[in-house]
This record gives structure tokens, sequence and C-alpha cells, in this order.
């Protein structure tokens, strides 16, 4: 039975700024898209999406972090990690048994999907893109 429907709010538009040599060469950035608001029900599975655009080439050693800040809650926790091209889900926490890797780093994707939503999902989600260097 649907219990009812939690809001997962997604981070706002991020950008990061690179600049590998300061005050030498021009700024170069990452930004970064996620949906503003995402809906799902208690029990189904919900999708996270986060694209990102580079002036640069997709490095080897591009990364990509997770968070989550639970709401009412000033405190922030990592819970998903892409790195030397292997994904990592956090060993903490309520997320590590029901999260999911779909992204694709040289599609410019970092998205990850969250299974069996419950209500204590509900908060923000932000998504962290690092292109070296």
């Amino acid at each position: 039975p649907v219990m009812g429907t939690i809001p997962v709010p997604g981070s706002p538009t991020g950008l990061t700024g690179l600049c590998p040599l300061a005050g030498l060469s021009p700024t170069s950035s990452i930004h970064v898209y996620t949906q503003r608001e995402v809906y799902g029900t208690v029990g189904s599975h919900v999708t996270l999406s986060c694209s990102f655009w580079s002036s640069e080439w997709i490095s080897e050693d591009i990364s990509i972090t997770w968070h989550f800040q639970a709401e009412g809650s000033r405190d922030s926790t990592s819970i998903f990690h892409y790195a030397k091209g292997q994904p990592y889900i956090d060993d903490v926490g309520s997320f590590k048994e029901r999260m999911e890797w779909v992204g694709n780093p040289r599609r410019k994707d970092g998205s990850i999907v969250i299974h069996n939503l419950d209500y204590t999902d509900n908060g923000t989600f932000t998504c962290d893109v690092k292109n070296p260097p």
C-alpha cells in the first residue's frame, strides 16, 4: 500500500570554479545541473539526476560526491562517491543498502537512484563534481 508521498528536493544548480594556475590562466568551470525538486512515493524509488558540463575535457581523475542534509538538520552527510573510475557507496547511514549508481561520467552524468524510499529521506541532496586539474 502507498503510505504517502515525500518531497526530495534536489540541490540548486551549482557552479564550481577551478583555476589551476591562479592569476596566470583564465578560470575554467564546471556547471552542475540537478532537478530543483524531486518527489517519490514511500516504498518506491527515485532517480536523483546530476548532469554537468565542463569547458575542459573530462579527466580520468573526475570525482562525483553526493551529500544528504536531512530536513531540519544543519549537518550534511556524504552518501556516495565516484572516484578513480569506481562508484563507492558510503558505508554509513540509511542509504547504504538502498542506493544504486546509474551515472556515466563520460556522458557527463552523475545520477544515482535511491530505492525503498522512506519519510526520513526527505531533505536536500547535493551533487558535487570535480574535474582536476
